[in-house]
């Protein structure tokens, strides 16, 4: 590769990380909220690489200048880039003008369930309803929970609508990340008696605990029957499992 493209590309990458991580939020489409500085510093580190690759090349190229210029004949140095090498400019440049969309209910449903951990004791539920409880959490205390006390409490959820391969139903859907997307996993609940609104739009949903299976056992349906739900704003960093961002009514 030759060393203008190879400066270009350093500096490019550099500015599209700074881009992505110090600038605006959208780096949470890609990395975990806590990868933020080690983004903003490789973007900085990448900068310096391309300007100190361009200042040396420069001093090369002067001083070759003023050795040649006395010579009766110069030799000529005929190198090509790669095509190959160009394409490296497709992901720098995503940075710079396009950042891919947040994953969504593709991903959701092809992405590995997130295996719930197991809990063994569950403090009292609080006493309003309804109760704002993330996926997991309700997922836990309906197949976990012995106590039973998630029965006919009024809960509240937030996540985005994924599609149900049946028709009378669809699931409220959360994605979450370890690292970075590559390694996404979904725990989803499936919601009946409301209409999905269009996938991956963003929803509130109240209801209580769709009684199939036995209640605190793995045989209990992670699921809702919902009394209503209501279009929400999509959150900074969709990728965590966190309690709606409405308030309860």
């Amino acid at each position: 590769m030759k060393r203008p493209l190879q400066m270009t590309l350093l500096l490019l990458a550099g500015i599209g990380l700074l881009r992505v991580s110090l600038f605006t939020d959208l780096y949470l489409r890609y990395v975990k909220e806590g990868m933020r500085p080690l983004l903003i510093a490789s973007g900085a580190l990448l900068i310096l690489l391309g300007v100190a690759d361009a200042v040396s090349y420069g001093r090369r190229r002067g001083g070759e200048e003023h050795t040649d210029h006395g010579n009766e004949s110069h030799g000529h140095h005929h190198s090509t880039t790669p095509r190959a090498a160009w394409l490296l400019f497709l992901p720098v440049l995503s940075l710079l003008l396009y950042a891919p969309p947040a994953l969504g209910a593709y991903t959701a449903s092809r992405a590995a369930p997130k295996a719930i951990t197991h809990q063994d004791d569950f403090d009292p539920l609080p006493g309003i309803s309804p109760l704002p409880i993330t996926l997991s959490d309700f997922t836990r205390r309906v197949q976990q929970d012995r106590t039973k006390a998630i029965r006919g409490r009024t809960v509240q959820m937030a996540g985005f609508v994924t599609p149900g391969q049946q028709g009378d139903s669809w699931f409220l859907t959360r994605i979450m990340i370890s690292c970075c997307a590559a390694d996404a996993q979904s725990v989803k609940v499936r919601i009946y008696g409301t209409p999905a609104l269009p996938t991956n739009t963003w929803v509130a949903v109240t209801g209580t605990w769709h009684p199939r299976g036995t209640l605190g056992t793995s045989s209990a349906a992670a699921a809702l029957d919902a009394q209503s739900e209501e279009k929400i704003a999509k959150p900074v960093n969709a990728y965590t499992d966190a309690l709606p961002l409405t308030p309860t009514r």
